[in-house]
């Protein structure tokens, strides 16, 4: 069970690098982080995350660059913990984890994160409200690009919403339905 990929997609600020890393320190799998060469790109080019966004609303290989690269990821002999929006589309064989959260908390979230260093909100406010519009811009991109809806549950092994819950209780929730799902195998 060596080759297993878990693909955690999700609303921004809803707890995907937190569950990827408790996935990392009980399995002992790799995290690739998507959004993280994303942001690294964003500054590459000068942008905030919202303003990539967009950019790629109209760069498509950029997203063709990311997608090639999840794809080889998911037939690599190894077993991955992918933090990517679309892995569960690009890597069918995997877990697939969707996580929500109440948009003013994910404003919170992100707002008093210090790793986004491209992502400066004026308020928690302002951080909602450019997370709802990077959330709207990413679901037609998809839909655009690859016919799929990220918001269908119906494509999720496992959906939490994280609002209200702490990291342990998401793990333990995850980890039970990861353990159903791997006996299924």
């Amino acid at each position: 069970m060596k080759n297993i990929k878990i693909a955690i997609s999700g609303d921004l600020g809803s707890g995907k690098s937190v569950l990827a890393k408790c996935l990392k320190e009980t399995l002992g799998f790799d995290v690739i982080s998507v959004g993280v060469i994303q942001r690294e790109l964003a500054a590459k080019y000068g942008m905030d995350a919202l303003e990539f966004n967009k950019f790629m609303e109209t760069h498509p290989e950029i997203d063709e660059e990311c997608d090639n690269m999840v794809i080889a990821l998911g037939k690599e002999e190894r077993g991955l913990i992918l933090d990517s929006r679309l892995a569960w589309h690009f890597i069918p064989h995997s877990f697939k984890i969707h996580l929500l959260v109440d948009n003013l908390l994910a404003g919170k979230r992100v707002y008093e994160d210090n790793i986004r260093k491209n992502e400066k909100y004026s308020s928690i406010e302002d951080a909602a409200k450019k997370l709802l519009d990077r959330k709207s811009s990413e679901v037609l991109r998809y839909k655009a690009l690859y016919g799929v809806d990220v918001e269908d549950k119906n494509n999720y092994d496992c959906v939490i919403d994280t609002t209200g819950k702490t990291p342990e209780e998401i793990f333990e929730q995850v980890i039970t339905k990861y353990n159903n799902w791997l006996e299924k195998q």
